[in-house]
């Protein structure tokens, strides 16, 4: 790799790794203090780099600066005796070194403790995605901005209010006991399934970070699945459901940004070996008696998955939406429903069932979807359906796909 693209590279691979250790021996009450010693390690880098030669090691070379920043810090700063002394008083009373670990095992430990401290419901769900993208995936400022479609000044003063409400909570960077797991990783899922979306979903028209979202938030849980206390069923549905959809990931945009819709995609493109592991993963989140929404999705998933376009399919996909929608209703799950009714039952069953759905006449993807579901049936209630989905529509790349529906039909 060209050292111009080996720190960029460096910087999200290890950032991520020196700030939960770091975080998690500070605290959040002096998370500050080592987001700062991993910012200065990476500033050093790029100094030192662009005038001497390459370590031999670089990713060594970071941690050992970073440990060594941090010793400096503990050393001489106040809040070594007033925080971290307790756990480090014996060795400095017989004239040991501190202790910093950022061995593979403590780096897992610490990104975990940290996911379970972030995503905490005193805090905006927006702020718990924005810290895990900070924190845990080592994404900048401005690429977090470009994600939500939003500003610097804007984010930094989201992540400052989350931070300062976890401090006030006096929230501790740890791993919760067997009789909390349940009932915190509801939430850390619920984080995780958001950050995926932003990137599956996002209308931020940079291809690349939509890809670099739903991978970390596959990495995330994956660390969760490699923890025997969080090796849960609906840990495995989600991972499932990733899966699956990161399949069709380069089949859903075209070379303009633009989306593709599921009847246009080049299935030679979609990725058989994520299918595949979707599908291990979908087994293995069948232990037990508990199904959860993941179960449910990662099913319809699963048989969005599969290319021969049969009635099977579609009633399958049907009846799952059914299941999913008593289990936990959603506007855009009914909505997704309707075009699953579409393929099974006809186009004017669908109609009937999609026009209840007063809720959503707000948003250009129920318009969208009326406009392709009277195509071929109402034609002029079609291009009215598609002309107000339009006004609705954000971006550029939304606005051009329906121009060309509307173009379409004449």
């Amino acid at each position: 790799m060209h050292q111009d693209q080996l720190l960029p590279h460096l910087y999200r691979t290890e950032y991520r790794k020196i700030i939960a250790v770091l975080a998690r021996l500070f605290g959040f009450e002096h998370i500050q203090i080592a987001e700062d010693i991993a910012s200065d390690t990476f500033l050093m880098a790029s100094e030192t780099w662009g005038k001497n030669k390459l370590p031999d090691n670089p990713a060594a070379w970071l941690y050992t600066v970073a440990k060594n920043k941090a010793k400096d810090h503990l050393k001489h700063n106040a809040i070594f005796t007033k925080k971290v002394a307790l756990h480090v008083k014996t060795e400095l009373s017989q004239q040991h070194e501190i202790e910093i670990d950022l061995s593979e095992e403590n780096i897992n430990d610490s990104q975990l403790q940290m996911m379970f401290a972030i995503c905490q419901p005193i805090i905006p769900t927006e702020a718990q995605i924005g810290l895990a993208l900070r924190i845990l995936c080592g994404f900048g400022i401005d690429e977090i901005a470009d994600a939500f479609l939003s500003n610097k000044e804007t984010i930094n003063k989201r992540l400052f209010r989350a931070k300062e409400k976890l401090r006030e909570h006096n929230v501790k960077i740890e791993f919760p006991d067997a009789n909390e797991i349940n009932k915190r990783l509801e939430t850390v899922l619920l984080t995780l399934y958001l950050l995926f979306n932003e990137g599956y979903y996002s209308i931020s028209g940079n291809t690349n970070l939509r890809k670099d979202l739903c991978l970390e938030a596959m990495r995330l849980n994956h660390l969760l699945i490699e923890n025997k206390a969080t090796d849960l069923p609906a840990v495995n549905a989600l991972f499932s459901l990733m899966c699956f959809h990161a399949s069709r990931f380069d089949a859903r945009i075209d070379k303009d940004g633009e989306m593709i819709i599921y009847d246009e995609q080049d299935t030679s493109l979609w990725n058989d070996e994520l299918i595949s592991r979707g599908t291990n993963y979908l087994i293995r989140a069948s232990r037990g008696e508990e199904l959860t929404r993941y179960h449910l999705e990662a099913a319809i998933a699963f048989w969005h998955t599969q290319k021969a376009d049969t009635i099977e399919k579609w009633e399958s996909i049907l009846q799952l939406y059914n299941k999913l929608l008593i289990l936990e209703y959603s506007p855009m799950a009914a909505l997704n429903r309707t075009y699953a009714l579409a393929k099974a039952d006809g186009k004017e069953a669908a109609i009937i069932e999609a026009e209840k759905l007063t809720q959503l006449t707000d948003s250009h993807l129920y318009h969208s979807l009326l406009g392709y579901l009277y195509t071929g049936v109402d034609n002029e209630m079609a291009l009215q359906h598609l002309h107000r989905s339009l006004k609705l529509a954000k971006t550029i790349e939304e606005k051009n796909r329906i121009r060309k529906n509307i173009k379409a039909l004449g």
